[in-house]
């Protein structure tokens, strides 16, 4: 027993220190919440570990699925992990800016994680597939990741840069590069797409936006908790089919 207890010291410092990087976690799971909801995958370490530690407590995860430091996988009953088809909305935009006309497009992403890939994927066969319907043989996109989710003076400046070589609308990708996108359009009187949320207020020249209905998934994940069907120990995939993603009405 004093041998078992030893092996798990590490384990446990291990634990209390995933859960103190991410404070919201703990905070929330101090003050009595029975259900905690983690945005993005910043929490996948984290809830791999207090999934363990606190087995009375039941977790949605958007945006990823609980691992450890070395990518083992495991989800426990009272984990949720929401993952989105990301290529499906950035599809219905890419699609939609064809049919109105646009034909020189733009895509800044932020990191190359696998969410913005798939917008970004989504949106260049989206944008072909209307190009063929529509017989435009002149499509042009521009297609960059800048590394980081920050607004910065060189995302904006690539962006502007777009802009004076022709390119009517970018897809900006990947939290806040949206915003050094908006600001460049501003300048250059260009368009945007936002992204994950619905942008349009955020700036006018944001057109429309490839949108993760996050409202959709949390709801019926709060509901089934309430419901006691909790959908924990798997992954659940949010589509078009079900009113996951989409782009704003």
């Amino acid at each position: 027993l004093h041998r078992t207890y030893v092996r798990l010291l590490p384990l446990l410092a291990a634990i209390d220190q995933a859960l103190a990087e991410n404070p919201r976690v703990l905070l929330a799971i101090e003050g009595g919440a029975k259900l905690v909801v983690c945005p993005g995958f910043l929490f996948e370490e984290p809830i791999y570990l207090a999934q363990d530690k606190y087995p009375d407590v039941h977790f949605i995860l958007l945006d990823g699925e609980p691992h450890d430091a070395d990518y083992n996988y495991k989800t426990n009953d009272n984990v949720m992990p929401i993952l989105f088809q990301e290529d499906q909305a950035g599809f219905l935009a890419g699609y939609a800016v064809v049919k109105d006309g646009y034909t020189k497009l733009g895509f800044m992403g932020g990191m190359a994680v696998p969410a913005v890939i798939r917008f970004g994927y989504g949106f260049v066969q989206g944008a072909e597939f209307a190009a063929e319907e529509d017989g435009i043989t002149g499509l042009e996109i521009m297609y960059n990741y800048t590394g980081a989710f920050s607004a910065t003076p060189e995302a904006q400046s690539m962006a502007a840069s777009w802009y004076q070589n022709g390119t009517e609308v970018i897809f900006g990708c990947g939290g806040a590069v949206g915003n050094s996108v908006m600001a460049a359009a501003q300048e250059k009187n260009a368009k945007v797409i936002g992204v994950d949320v619905d942008q349009s207020a955020e700036s006018e020249t944001v057109i429309t936006s490839a949108m993760k209905l996050l409202s959709n998934s949390v709801y019926d994940g709060v509901k089934d908790f309430y419901d006691g069907s909790f959908p924990g120990g798997k992954t659940s995939v949010f589509t078009v089919a079900n009113n996951g993603v989409g782009l704003p009405m």
